[in-house]
C-alpha cells in the first residue's frame, strides 16, 4: 500500500470537517424550524420538507464519519463507499437544482396564486389582516392585487405613506374611512403599488439563495470526491523496492590481512 501525501490527507480531513459542521448546522436549523412550525401547525408540505432536511443532514454526517474513518485507518473500502455515496448525492442535488431553475416561473405563479387566495381582503381573518398590515408597512405597499382598491372603504392606516417612503404615493379617496372624523381638506397620502409583486419577489429571492447555497454545497462535495479518489490512487500505488544485482566485482574486492608484527598481506 502506497503512502498518502501528508498535505493531501490534511486537506481531505479539513474538508470533511467543514462538511460535518455544515451538516450539524443544517440539522440544528431543521430542529429549530420543526419546533417553530409545530406551534403554528404542520402542513403536509412542511412535514415533507422537514423530513427531507433531516435525511440529508443525517446521511451526510454518516458519510463524513465513514470518510474520516477510512483516511485515519487507511481503509480503502470505507473511502470507496464514501466516494460512491457522495457522488450519488451530488447527482441528486444537481437534479434538484436543474428542476428548481427550470420551474422558477411556475413557482412564481404558484406563489401569486397562494397570496391571491386570501382575497377579498375584507373577508380575511383577523390573523391574516394583522400579518398583512405588517407586510404593507414593511414593503411600503397597499392592497394585494389592485392597490388600495382591494380595501374598498376600509383602507387601513398601514397604507399611510411614511415620511421616509421610497415608493410612490397617491391621495386616498375621500370616501374611505381614513377621512372619518377629519375636518380639514388636506389629502391623505397612501401607497399606490399593490403588495403582490413585492411578496413574490421576496419569496423568489429566498428560493434563489437556496439554489445558490445548494450549488455551493454540491461543489464542496465534488471536491471531497476528487480528493478521495486521489487518495485512493496513492494508497493503491505499489511501493517500488530496489532490485538486488549480483556483481562479481563486489565479491572479488580488494582486502588486506593484517598480521601483528609483520607486513600486511593484500590480495
Amino acid at each position: 500500500m502506497g503512502k498518502v501525501n501528508v498535505w493531501l490527507k490534511r486537506s481531505y480531513i479539513c474538508l470533511l470537517s467543514v462538511m460535518g459542521i455544515l451538516s450539524l448546522l443544517l440539522l440544528g436549523f431543521t430542529l429549530f424550524g420543526h419546533g417553530h412550525e409545530y406551534k403554528d401547525g404542520l402542513t403536509d408540505e412542511t412535514t415533507t420538507g422537514l423530513h427531507f432536511l433531516y435525511g440529508i443532514s443525517a446521511v451526510i454526517l454518516v458519510f463524513v464519519m465513514l470518510g474520516l474513518f477510512g483516511i485515519q485507518k487507511q481503509k480503502t473500502w470505507a473511502l470507496i463507499v464514501f466516494a460512491v455515496g457522495i457522488t450519488l448525492g451530488c447527482l441528486f442535488m444537481l437534479v434538484i437544482e436543474i428542476l428548481g431553475l427550470a420551474t422558477k416561473a411556475a413557482m412564481a405563479k404558484e406563489l401569486t396564486r397562494n397570496y391571491l387566495s386570501i382575497m377579498p381582503l375584507v373577508n380575511a381573518t383577523i390573523s391574516e389582516l394583522e400579518d398583512f398590515d405588517e407586510t404593507q408597512i414593511h414593503f411600503q405597499c397597499c392592497g394585494m392585487d389592485q392597490g388600495y382598491l382591494d380595501w374598498g372603504y376600509n383602507i387601513p392606516e398601514s397604507c399611510l405613506c411614511a415620511e421616509e417612503s421610497t415608493n410612490p404615493c397617491v391621495a386616498a379617496p375621500r370616501n374611505s374611512k381614513l377621512f372619518k372624523g377629519r375636518k380639514d381638506d388636506q389629502p391623505v397620502m397612501i401607497y399606490s403599488k399593490p403588495c403582490i409583486q413585492y411578496l413574490v419577489e421576496h419569496d423568489m429571492s429566498y428560493i434563489q439563495i437556496t439554489l445558490g447555497t445548494m450549488l455551493g454545497i454540491t461543489l464542496l462535495w465534488v471536491l471531497s470526491v476528487v480528493l478521495c479518489i486521489i487518495i485512493l490512487c496513492q494508497m493503491n500505488r505499489k511501493t517500488e523496492t530496489p532490485t538486488v544485482v549480483y556483481s562479481k566485482e563486489a565479491k572479488a574486492g580488494n582486502y588486506c590481512n593484517l598480521v601483528e608484527g609483520s607486513d600486511a598481506h593484500c590480495t
